[in-house]
């Protein structure tokens, strides 16, 4: 007992400690909790704090690989959860981009991937509380959204299934390759960004042609351009119709696409002529100083027409001499007899 003075003593040192330390510590605590506004700002957040603070920069450089083929409307999903056979469903698109999935009904899924797809249906299980944490499987049976429309001057058009990156050329080729009145000019209109076409030109040059077999990904269109025709008419072997193969074509290359003139042609009196926004336009053609390298060879335009007339004397000398031939072939036959 004589002691209970030293110990009263003893307990109540403890006791001053126990709370001094208490409100030390939660002073501390909110000093953690709650810094100042200086603090805040001079200090660099830890931790999750920092992994949640995301750059707007880098939100912006976040954007979708054009070579993954995203659902559309009409495409044909088979959904299934693992483990759960009930829950498998094959079910098309609507127009609205949505698909039904039994108990949790209406999905949008439109211009997702099959990936992106099998989180949002997770996800609304979950919420409807059918399944904690389900590993749904979402397969593209038939991909009608992703063919490549291939237009214009190729041999088949039409659209062509393409599930990923695939060059023009490759497309192309799909499609039979371009018939022989398409132009150089071929513009692809990409689905990502429609406002803004790409036009690329065909070249025979190897080094131009690996610069214009550019990346095709699907929902892209191709339109082949169709070429500017030169019509050849007149005393010459073939008139027609010449594409004009390049972004030009001569006086004379033109003829010799139609095989050139007939003897009975008049070579001086050619004329030229051209569709202008005053009416059609007639050009003289001196076709004989021409071919003999005498004047330069004139360049064409699109639906240009050559006119190549006939020499009346040549032709009527042409004739007697066809009727020379034809009345001694005809003695000879009658001699033979």
């Amino acid at each position: 007992m004589g002691h209970s003075p030293k110990i009263y003593s003893l307990i109540v040192v403890v006791l001053f400690l126990g709370y001094f330390l208490s409100a030390g510590g939660q002073q501390a605590r909110s000093q953690i909790q709650a810094p100042s506004p200086a603090t805040a700002q001079s200090e660099p957040s830890t931790g999750s704090h920092s992994a949640a603070a995301i750059p707007t920069e880098a939100v912006g450089t976040l954007q979708k690989n054009p070579s993954v083929p995203v659902i559309g409307a009409g495409d044909l999903l088979k959904v299934s959860v693992l483990g759960a056979p009930d829950s498998d469903q094959e079910v098309r698109v609507d127009a609205s981009g949505n698909i039904s999935l039994n108990f949790i009904g209406a999905v949008p899924v439109a211009g997702l991937t099959t990936e992106q797809a099998q989180a949002a249906i997770a996800k609304k299980y979950v919420a409807g509380g059918f399944f904690t944490d389900p590993q749904v499987s979402v397969f593209a049976k038939e991909y009608v959204t992703q063919g490549v429309s291939v237009m214009g001057e190729v041999q088949k058009p039409g659209i062509y299934p393409v599930l990923g990156e695939r060059s023009l050329f490759d497309v192309l080729s799909l499609a039979g390759g371009t018939t022989p009145k398409a132009g150089k000019l071929i513009s692809i209109t990409h689905r990502d960004t429609p406002q803004t076409p790409t036009t690329v030109s065909l070249s025979n040059d190897s080094t131009e042609s690996i610069r214009s077999n550019i990346p095709i990904y699907p929902g892209d269109t191709i339109v082949v351009s169709k070429a500017g025709l030169v019509y050849v008419s007149g005393d010459v072997h073939k008139p027609s119709a010449v594409p004009m193969d390049n972004t030009s074509m001569t006086v004379l290359q033109a003829l010799a696409v139609a095989e050139g003139v007939n003897p009975t042609a008049n070579l001086n009196k050619a004329r030229l002529i051209r569709t202008t926004p005053n009416g059609p336009q007639e050009i003289p053609l001196a076709l004989k100083d021409m071919l003999a390298s005498k004047i330069p060879d004139v360049h064409l335009q699109s639906e240009d027409i050559i006119f190549v007339p006939n020499s009346a004397a040549k032709s009527a000398t042409r004739r007697t001499v066809d009727a020379i031939v034809q009345a001694a072939t005809g003695l000879a036959i009658y001699g033979v007899r």
